[in-house]
């Protein structure tokens, strides 16, 4: 299902044809760099790039012999250029190969994250615009809280994206290293020159230093930051969950023609998208653990952190593109419910202005102690005896002995909570306006 619906172009970075030809690009490269060298003949550098090719199932059938991938690969190499392919990875550990090769899958895989991300941001604002003043009631712990609106939900939502695109991008920057520095990264049978040749050619940047292996917290963090990436997502469908509860129903998935909740209840309109988008983010945080893991080796290097990677790569990269674009169609086409949310505001009988009638009491010189506990008195008559909060107030003498009549109505005004949206809407929008 989630191939089904990745970009063809994430699914092709991690085929083996794709691995292959990396593999070649480096080993070519290589070639390259001996020959200005002199370590190998002119001529020869151009046989090789002429002929060097592979067929994948041919180094599938050799692997199966030979039981070692790049040797496997190799032969086949060798298979379509011949007796000069004694030139072809001279001085390289196998490694050399697999990590640079995987720098290029990873930074590619990025680059289409990072288009992705861009994509959902601009729903995300487009959303925020649309709804800046839609108001509704915002909660802490689920309980109803104070009035914000929908558009700074968005905003909310926008401005984490934008983080999250910034750690992508340096993400992809930090792990688009790469490294032609032998058997224990010495350089004791290719000279430096190489590397940085190799690299140049590539995009990459040579690494500093290394053992047989790059070191793997650079791949750690480039995992850690998808799985940030994940738990936006799980985030943002976890409050769409929350929003398309019966009980409050202020957003709500798009429900198409012919479209079935239940094979129970035919009345069922349930989040499947957003409860599939918080399974998956699972997922991609149990494979920044797994990475993070991948950092401790023995001495210049263990394989353990190999077939790790053969899994997490293209999992990783894929299940977050897929992620990306189930979130941005699920925002187009979300169908969103003001008037529920206006019903919502005023479900507890204005206990949400309570904050205003307390701020209001201090004003006017009372104690914060008192000034609460009068209150705090209404507030709990209003929720047990299911009162209206305001009348409550008006009929206080200890309170309208303190307050106007006019003053306790400026308390019950939505417009006095939002007065400060366009505020926040400039401090998160001013730098892409």
């Amino acid at each position: 299902m989630i191939q089904r619906y990745s970009r063809p172009e994430m699914l092709r970075i991690w085929s083996e044809d794709a691995k292959y030809q990396n593999w070649l690009r480096i080993e070519i490269a290589v070639c390259e760099a001996w020959a200005k060298l002199g370590r190998i003949p002119v001529e020869s550098l151009a046989n090789i790039k002429e002929r060097a090719s592979f067929n994948a199932t041919r180094v599938e059938e050799l692997e199966k012999t030979l039981k070692h991938d790049v040797i496997a690969f190799l032969t086949c190499v060798s298979e379509y250029v011949g007796e000069e392919s004694r030139y072809i990875h001279v001085g390289l550990t196998s490694s050399d190969v697999l990590d640079t090769s995987f720098a290029l899958q990873l930074r590619d895989a990025a680059t289409i994250i990072v288009d992705d991300l861009k994509q959902v941001i601009e729903v995300l604002r487009g959303l925020a615009y649309k709804h800046k003043y839609t108001p509704m009631i915002g909660r802490t712990h689920g309980i109803h809280a104070e009035p914000i609106t929908l558009g700074l939900v968005f905003a909310l939502w926008y401005d984490e994206m934008k983080r999250n695109l910034d750690r992508m991008e340096r993400a992809r920057d930090v792990v688009s290293v790469g490294k032609i520095s032998g058997a224990v990264g010495t350089f004791a049978n290719v000279p430096p020159f190489v590397e940085e040749h190799v690299c140049s050619v590539l995009g990459l940047k040579p690494a500093k230093v290394s053992t047989q292996i790059i070191q793997r917290d650079i791949h750690a963090e480039y995992f850690l930051t998808l799985s940030i990436i994940a738990s936006t997502i799980e985030k943002i469908a976890l409050q769409i969950r929350h929003f398309q509860r019966t009980e409050v129903i202020e957003l709500e998935e798009p429900f198409t023609q012919g479209q079935k909740g239940s094979s129970a209840m035919p009345h069922k309109r349930n989040p499947v998208l957003s409860e599939n988008l918080c399974g998956l983010s699972r997922l991609v945080r149990s494979y920044a653990i797994s990475a993070l893991e991948n950092i401790p080796l023995w001495h210049e290097r263990d394989i353990s952190h190999s077939s790790v990677e053969r899994v997490i790569g293209p999992d990783a990269t894929v299940l977050v593109d897929f992620m990306l674009y189930r979130l941005r169609g699920l925002l187009d086409t979300l169908e969103i419910y003001p008037e529920n949310m206006e019903k919502n505001l005023w479900l507890t009988r204005g206990l949400i202005f309570s904050e205003k009638i307390l701020l209001k009491l201090i004003d006017k010189g009372l104690s914060r102690e008192d000034a609460y506990l009068l209150v705090q008195g209404n507030a709990m008559k209003c929720w047990t005896d299911k009162i209206d909060f305001k009348n409550l107030i008006i009929n206080d003498r200890k309170i309208i002995s303190h307050l106007s009549l006019e003053e306790i109505e400026e308390c019950f005004d939505v417009k006095h909570d939002l007065k400060q949206v366009d505020y926040i809407f400039d401090r998160v929008f001013s730098e892409s306006e």
